[in-house]
């Protein structure tokens, strides 16, 4: 799929592994720590104009709402690029949320795109049957003048999905667990192309957050083919602030991949990811019992409507650990008010959770939850790296919104299964 997207971006009929295309870009987005180094970029190119004014993506989320007066600055940066370029896709504090959640929900990106991002979780598009990935500033601020950018085409390793999951399996299980089979290096550069009749068992949601961590494998790029679920999902997230249209591109029947792996879903357990890498798994038998100080629930991973329903159906008339901070923020303003709505904020509340307005904030150890030495984290994020979310003697365990609930209110790392009336 990945070939068939960047060949008909390149004006070629075909492409091969390792060969060198220039590809028509759809979206370039930058956030508000990426953004201000692109917009240095950008002026000393001396182009004056962006390529397109409606195909630029600008998301201060990162930092925001300001955290001090350095943040406060690099949003004010990126605030009067986009006011003095005119480009139409900045969106302010407030009306906006976690870019790669907040994107599709706006349909700024759909089925068959090129898109990048100066942000290494980019690829979460690939949900979609986009290809997209993430690239330095530098390259962010190259696309955003011409309109183009240079890639070397990747293989292609296909995971081929089967079976369906069981009750409080989820994407990011999914994820983590091939993660854990292939290792961080597995996808070296590689699309990481799923199939298989198993995609009938994942919800768009599922996809995103497996679309999103293909990157912490080493990828290039991760993406799905598009059917019914990915077209339903486009047509009832139409754009509001420009025009798209999906195209669909098909995998050929003899295409050629690197590897392929096959992988039934029924056999899956909950997974976590132990420090400090996202290799290091564990199915939820062999993690029980952690002791936490922390559980977020959250990010561009797991900061979606189904997440936060999880989160809400295992917290429902239960509280958090004492000794444990809970700290629950929607990925969008949308989701935020989709939890108001159903009733799930007061149930986070009353649980005891810190529920915010959307941020990256604790995912990247920026601000709403970081950690001091020696604490544990139960989080929904992507990455457990060594100071990732804090102090570089604190500890982060990736795992699902299901067994991130559940441990808040154990205080241990914990099997949802366990917690059910």
């Amino acid at each position: 799929m990945t070939q068939k997207i960047l060949a008909a971006h390149s004006g070629n009929e075909n492409v091969y592994p390792g060969q060198f295309i220039e590809a028509d870009l759809d979206i370039v987005l930058a956030n508000d720590i990426t953004g201000p180094v692109a917009i240095r970029e950008f002026s000393g190119m001396g182009t004056g104009s962006v390529f397109d004014k409606e195909k630029i993506v600008l998301t201060p989320d990162h930092f925001t709402p300001n955290k001090d007066i350095k943040t406060a600055e690099l949003s004010k940066e990126l605030r009067e690029f986009a006011a003095e370029k005119g480009i139409v896709n900045y969106f302010e504090v407030g009306r906006v949320g976690i870019e790669h959640v907040f994107l599709p929900e706006q349909g700024l990106v759909t089925a068959g795109d090129v898109i990048i991002g100066a942000d290494s979780h980019t690829c979460t598009y690939g949900a979609l049957g986009a290809f997209s990935t993430g690239v330095g500033s530098a390259d962010a601020a190259a696309g955003m003048a011409t309109g183009k950018a240079w890639f070397r085409v990747p293989a292609a390793i296909r995971f081929e999905l089967t079976g369906e999951k069981r009750e409080w399996v989820s994407g990011k299980d999914v994820i983590l667990y091939i993660i854990g089979m292939i290792g961080i290096d597995g996808a070296l550069y590689k699309s990481m192309e799923f199939t298989g009749q198993g995609l009938e068992a994942l919800s768009m949601d599922d996809r995103f957050t497996i679309a999103n961590m293909a990157v912490e494998a080493g990828a290039k790029n991760g993406i799905f083919p598009v059917d019914e679920k990915t077209l339903s999902y486009i047509e009832s997230h139409p754009a509001k602030t420009m025009s798209k249209h999906p195209r669909v591109f098909k995998a050929d029947p003899e295409a050629e991949y690197e590897k392929v792996y096959e992988i039934d879903l029924s056999l899956l357990r909950p997974t976590v990811a132990f420090p400090s890498l996202p290799d290091n798994t564990r199915t939820i038998d062999e993690a029980k019992g952690v002791k936490i100080d922390q559980s977020f629930i959250g990010s561009c991973t797991n900061g979606r409507i189904e997440d936060m329903e999880t989160a809400a159906r295992i917290l429902k008339g239960r509280k958090a650990a004492g000794g444990v901070r809970l700290i629950i923020i929607p990925g969008t303003q949308e989701v935020y008010l989709e939890c108001v709505k159903n009733g799930w904020a007061e149930t986070f509340v009353n649980a005891g959770a810190a529920f915010s307005t959307p941020t990256c904030g604790p995912c990247l150890g920026g601000h709403m939850g970081v950690l001091a030495a020696g604490e544990r984290c139960v989080s929904t994020t992507n990455r457990n790296f060594v100071g990732r979310m804090g102090h570089p003697e604190s500890e982060v365990y990736l795992a699902s919104p299901a067994v991130a609930a559940a441990s808040a209110v154990t205080g241990v790392i914990t099997d949802p299964a366990e917690l059910q009336p």
